[in-house]
Order: C-alpha cells, then sequence, then structure tokens
C-alpha cells in the first residue's frame, strides 16, 4: 500500500479532531517538501476543500513530479461540468490532472448521468487527465456503479470502524475488474485518533466503539496511529491510502508510522460499526460545525 497526501486541510477547518484550523501556507510548504522526500507521488484535492487547490496551484512548482488527483462537485449538466473543472485547472495552475473524479457518486446513478460521463470520457481523450472515476460512499453505489460504468479509480471510505466493503466483497470485485482503490478516511476525520473522553455530546454514540477500540490497541502495545494505519495498510486490495495532516509535525508523524502492519493475532472484526451515524461525517449533527466540517469526504 502506498500513501498518498490529502489535502483538505490545505483550504478548509477539517477534521473533528483538527483545533488548527486551515493549514498555514508555510505549513502546507514544508508538508509538500516531506512528502515529496517521502517519495509520495499522489496528491487528492477537491473543488469543494476551500481553498486547496488555489493552495496548491500557488505552491507547487512547475516540475513538481506529483500526481495530482481532483474531484468535481454536482453540477446541472455536462456543459457546467466541464466549465468547473476547467476552473479547478485554473486554480492549481496546470493544464491537466492526473485523475478527475465525480465528488457524489449519485450524479452517475441520476437519468443525467450517461450524458455527465460521457462528457469525463471526451476530457480524458482530449488528454486533460489520464484516469477518471468517482468517489463514493456506500457499498450499494459501488456496486449499482459497477454494472453500470467502466470507471478507472475509486475513492471510498475504509477504516477499522468502517468494514463494509471488506465484508459485502465490494473490494474483491474492484480488483476484479482491475480498478485503481483510493482509501480515505483512514482516521474516520480524526475520530480515531481522539481520546473517548474529548467526545462531543452529540457523538456519544460513538464512545462505546471508540472505547473497545483504545482498549485493544493498548493491550496490544498499540498506538491509535498504527492500528489505523495498520489495518488499511493489511488491505491487498488497496492502491494507495490518503492521509492528511494540519500540521507539518502532524505528517511527520504519520510518515513515521506508514509502515504499520497489525499482527494476525490482532483482531479487527469487533471493531466493525454498522451505524451510519458514526460512519458517516455527513449525518453528524450540525453542532459539530464549530470545525466548519468539510463531510463530503
Amino acid at each position: 500500500m502506498k500513501l498518498g497526501l490529502g489535502t483538505a486541510q490545505f483550504g478548509s477547518d477539517y477534521g473533528i479532531s483538527n483545533h488548527f484550523g486551515i493549514c498555514p501556507r508555510s505549513q502546507v510548504s514544508e508538508i509538500l517538501s516531506l512528502a515529496k522526500d517521502a517519495g509520495i507521488r499522489d496528491i487528492d484535492t477537491a473543488a469543494a476543500y476551500g481553498i486547496s487547490e488555489d493552495m496548491l496551484g500557488r505552491l507547487l512548482p512547475t516540475d513538481h513530479g506529483f500526481r495530482v488527483i481532483t474531484k468535481i462537485e454536482t453540477c446541472d449538466d455536462a456543459e457546467a461540468f466541464e466549465a468547473a473543472f476547467a476552473h479547478s485547472l485554473r486554480r492549481l495552475r496546470q493544464n491537466h490532472v492526473h485523475a478527475l473524479l465525480l465528488h457524489q457518486a449519485e450524479d452517475l446513478l441520476r437519468p443525467e448521468g450517461a450524458s455527465l460521463w460521457k462528457k469525463i470520457r471526451e476530457l480524458q481523450d482530449r488528454g486533460f487527465v489520464k484516469e477518471i472515476g468517482v468517489s463514493t460512499r456506500t457499498p450499494d453505489e459501488i456496486d449499482r456503479l459497477l454494472g453500470e460504468y467502466d470507471i478507472d479509480m475509486v475513492q471510498v471510505p475504509i477504516n477499522v470502524f468502517d468494514q463494509r466493503l471488506l465484508h459485502g466483497g465490494q473490494l474483491s470485485r474492484l480488483k476484479e475488474r482491475n480498478i485503481k482503490v483510493h482509501a480515505r478516511s483512514v482516521f474516520l476525520q480524526g475520530l480515531l485518533l481522539m481520546d473517548p473522553c474529548d467526545l462531543y455530546p452529540a457523538l456519544d454514540m460513538a464512545r462505546d466503539p471508540l472505547s473497545l477500540f483504545r482498549q485493544m490497541v493498548e493491550d496490544a502495545s498499540l498506538t491509535p496511529l498504527q492500528a489505523a494505519l495498520g489495518f488499511v495498510h493489511n488491505l491487498p486490495e488497496i492502491d494507495c491510502a490518503f492521509v492528511g495532516a494540519a500540521t507539518a509535525a502532524q505528517f511527520r508523524e504519520i510518515l513515521d508510522t506508514a509502515s504499520s502492519r497489525l499482527n494476525e493475532d490482532f483482531e479487527t472484526e469487533p471493531l466493525a460499526v454498522d451505524d451510519e451515524r458514526i460512519l458517516n461525517p455527513a449525518t453528524w449533527p450540525q453542532c459539530l460545525v464549530h470545525h466548519k466540517l468539510r463531510v463530503t469526504g
């Protein structure tokens, strides 16, 4: 498994455990330098990540060597989508990007989805992107997409709590189709790295699963970061796992832990959660907007 750099924190106060706010320009520069030195090639951003695209456009040199992946939000039609993509390219100060994803899988599952996909294919044929795909939220979205579209890449939420794609067989089916699988929400927006005592009352439903996770981690002489990364690292179907940080110090810690694997005797099955209120940050109560969460992944 390779690590990729997620950039939500570069443009918004992303993450329930983010107490630093938007990552300052100096910290972004340092994180990009650390990523390059660590051999990270993939950078994930999105039009919805506040000023993230603009920040990358200002700081990435012409010969940066990264493979930039961006995601476009819902648009009314194919032409509006192309205009939104052109705007992203201008903000990124790039003539092309490595991959272009739809940020919302349901856009392809609507009646106008076929015309939208045709436009994305056209952008690929014209050389603006090398690979195309979609960011998904649920196993059902993947099942439906596989039946209708020939996609190159899919971005999926998966972590030690969210094991739905593993148990439902979607990860295996994606690899059978030779589709690149990129993991997001590896830390569940930082929830997995929090102390259960620090949870907001509005997320009380996550207290017991988080307490169990913390106890199992301690019993195995691991840190929550090691366990969270190790779980994804142990999944052979994952081609790249995107991780983000609000500071360079946080990113260094992640890089230092990147090779973590879980021992076979560490049972992750008891940690699987099926409560949508925990797994999907889009359902988290509005009282958490204190952190200005970008919950679309």
